[in-house]
């Protein structure tokens, strides 16, 4: 958290040159590259893997573009949904659950007028779901978990889920791998992600920073 608290305010540009990495214009081509600077700044180790960033102390960075006003810009990418393991675990012992169960928040400004090294970083919060909050994320992900047992992944949609999404993780539809199904088996699918929908970043950031009042 010092660290944290010591990068806020500080520009992307900055940042970078104090790493060693070189900012890139825009993110088109390197999406995830601020998730990867905060992690260098930061000391995280944990790379690809599926538990926290900070894996010794459980923690998950999660970076949050924000507008002007400090609401969320898009939804937040947690975890690759993995069809068998989905119903094979409780939500307990759930990659979904590994990310959330402690996360470090932090704000980065995202406008498009702002040129990407120019932006700030925001002043970080460490949150852990309330239980009423966990016990959305459960539903949510619990409600997937009956329709993949099912067989009914392909008809779920981003419309489903209260805070939790699934979406495609590909750049196009034909970006198929194979991938292990809940019968022990494997075919070829497309990619698929879970979200916390933006709508659910925003009541979390609402708690801890300034946000305007709704209309």
């Amino acid at each position: 958290m010092g660290r944290a608290r010591h990068i806020a305010g500080r520009t992307l540009g900055e940042l970078a040159r104090g790493v060693g990495m070189v900012a890139p214009p825009d993110l088109r081509r390197h999406k995830g590259w601020v998730g990867q600077l905060l992690e260098a700044a930061l000391g995280s180790t944990a790379g690809s893997r599926k538990g926290p960033d900070f894996s010794q102390l459980g923690i998950e960075l999660k970076t949050i573009p924000v507008d002007l006003s400090g609401l969320p810009r898009e939804s937040t990418f947690l975890t690759v949904l993995t069809p068998a393991e989905l119903v094979s675990v409780e939500f307990e012992r759930s990659a979904v659950m590994a990310k959330l169960r402690k996360v470090l928040w932090l704000p980065i400004q995202a406008d498009p007028a702002i040129p990407l090294p120019s932006r700030r970083i925001g002043n970080p919060h460490l949150w852990s779901p309330t239980p009423a909050e966990e016990a959305r994320i459960r539903a949510d992900w619990e409600l997937f978990a009956r329709w993949v047992a099912d067989g009914q992944l392909d008809a779920i949609s981003a419309h489903q889920g209260e805070v939790l999404q699934v979406r495609p993780k590909a750049r196009d539809a034909k970006a198929l791998r194979l991938s292990p199904d809940p019968d022990g088996g494997a075919s070829m699918m497309l990619p698929r992600g879970f979200y916390l929908r933006a709508s659910f970043t925003k009541e979390i950031l609402a708690r801890y920073y300034r946000l305007p009042s709704p209309p």
